[in-house]
């Protein structure tokens, strides 16, 4: 018999190695999820790095959130013009991924393994346009826009970073219940994380956001006359987002705490990096973590020494 009189007889052979699969749906998605694993060790160290801390049904979870993240990023900043793409081009392949995840998110599939993993976490975890909206809207900022103001400069690292921290924070506690008054306080530390994350890398690549694709982020601030005390400033305002994301940390569960706050670390000793970089060094040279201090800070927080949940009625503190 030919391979063409039963396609789809043969086709589900080909799939099972000899048997039909039971839940072709759950196969695909361990697929995708799997996928979304490779993407986050390939693209980035220091999440990666934490990820390993998070408890086996929360990392798969947070792994696809990066992956949708990490692929919309590409798009923008790397691997579309790097295959030469125009920069109408690369709108337009932003614009198709965003109708494709808010599809996925609809009926809970996609043909785009990312979007795929990412729609099943999302869906699980109440993830919704609400924050899949300004992600988008942010990242369509960065083909348009060249520099910001104060205020389109908070709109765009609400949805480009903040949005994130959220997703991930709706990850955490699926299956968790949470008092409305321990959450709004998750909420508001998610945000400021997030927020302290975007304005960390903006210092990192400061000098290449501005050579290589024409964007000041921070306003009123030029890269190449970057001065001391503009980086002071800058610096001190990311920590203070740093600070402000402690009192929830300390009250996410288990399963998530360590790896938060291993995150947590890693950007707080890239700020200190940064703080210490002279200004007209910081704009040439994109400052990073080198891996024994990693593996120093990964060790404390897998030991628990980092920031801990308080006893009832006893504020948070850093062990």
């Amino acid at each position: 018999m030919s391979a063409t009189a039963h396609p789809q007889r043969l086709g589900r052979r080909d799939r099972s190695g000899g048997a039909a699969p039971g839940d072709p749906l759950r196969k695909y998605t361990a697929a995708a999820t799997a996928s979304s694993a490779v993407v986050i060790r390939s693209y980035s160290t220091s999440f990666g790095l934490a990820c390993r801390l998070l408890g086996p049904a929360t990392r798969p979870d947070i792994e696809n959130i990066y992956a949708l993240v990490r692929l919309a990023d590409e798009i923008v900043d790397g691997a579309a013009a790097g295959a030469g793409m125009a920069p109408e081009a690369i709108r337009m392949q932003l614009d198709g991924l965003e109708r494709e995840t808010h599809s996925a998110l609809d009926c809970g599939y996609s043909t785009n393994l990312a979007v795929h993993a990412f729609a099943q976490t999302a869906r699980r975890a109440g993830i919704g346009r609400d924050l899949v909206g300004p992600f988008f809207d942010s990242m369509r900022r960065d083909c348009e826009v060249t520099s910001h103001s104060s205020e389109s400069l908070s709109e765009y690292i609400y949805g480009s970073a903040e949005v994130v921290g959220l997703m991930c924070l709706r990850a955490f506690l699926v299956g968790v219940e949470v008092p409305a008054a321990e959450r709004r306080v998750m909420v508001e530390s998610a945000r400021r994380l997030g927020a302290a994350f975007q304005k960390v890398n903006f210092l990192r690549d400061l000098g290449q956001d501005s050579a290589e694709l024409g964007r000041e982020y921070f306003p009123g601030v030029e890269a190449r006359h970057l001065t001391e005390p503009e980086k002071a400033r800058l610096v001190a305002d990311l920590r203070a987002d740093l600070d402000a994301a402690l009192p929830g940390l300390v009250l996410l569960p288990e399963t998530s705490r360590r790896a938060v706050a291993l995150a947590h670390a890693l950007f707080s000793e890239l700020a200190d990096r940064i703080a210490a970089c002279p200004a007209h060094v910081l704009v040439t040279t994109r400052i990073s973590v080198p891996t024994a201090v990693k593996v120093r800070l990964a060790a404390a927080a897998l030991l628990g020494l980092g920031p801990s949940r308080p006893s009832p009625g006893v504020p948070g503190r850093a062990r």
